[in-house]
């Protein structure tokens, strides 16, 4: 028999002995998952001089929903702008707290800033805040935001 072909063989039986039909057993849990808690908001730490903030909590928001809100400037037709902040939640079906922190120096003197949110499940809108005024940039509390079924 030819070396090759012996080297060949060899490697055909290493390859076959490697090789196998029967599929491992996957191992159930030994212990049972436990109870899924839910996820707070992370705390951002304390307001730095530089910044200021807009807190307060949004209301009536399914569990599992995708919050987005945005502090924007907005032109004479009702435009969006500029962005100055923005921030993204998880829907908990609780009263849910929120802070937005921003730039005071990037707060245009004499323009229309405003507050809006949305709200949506699966990539689909499902609810909207009315656009809420800001006319300081200076910290406060809005107190309880509502949202809306959107249309």
């Amino acid at each position: 028999m030819h070396p090759r072909a012996l080297i060949v063989l060899c490697c055909a039986a290493l390859l076959a002995a490697c090789g196998s039909d029967k599929p491992k057993p996957v191992q159930a849990p030994a212990t049972p998952p436990a109870k899924v808690t839910q996820k707070l908001p992370e705390a951002l730490g304390p307001l730095p001089s530089y910044q200021r903030e807009l807190s307060g909590s949004l209301m009536d928001i399914p569990r599992g929903a995708e919050v987005e809100l945005a502090l924007l400037v907005i032109d004479e037709k009702g435009r969006p702008q500029r962005l100055l902040a923005n921030s993204t939640l998880t829907g908990t079906g609780l009263p849910m707290p929120y802070q937005l922190r921003f730039n005071p120096e990037a707060f245009p003197a004499n323009a229309r800033v405003e507050l809006r949110g949305r709200a949506s499940q699966s990539g689909q809108l499902i609810l909207h805040m009315a656009s809420l005024r800001i006319t300081q940039a200076q910290t406060q509390a809005t107190g309880p935001l509502r949202f809306e079924k959107a249309p």
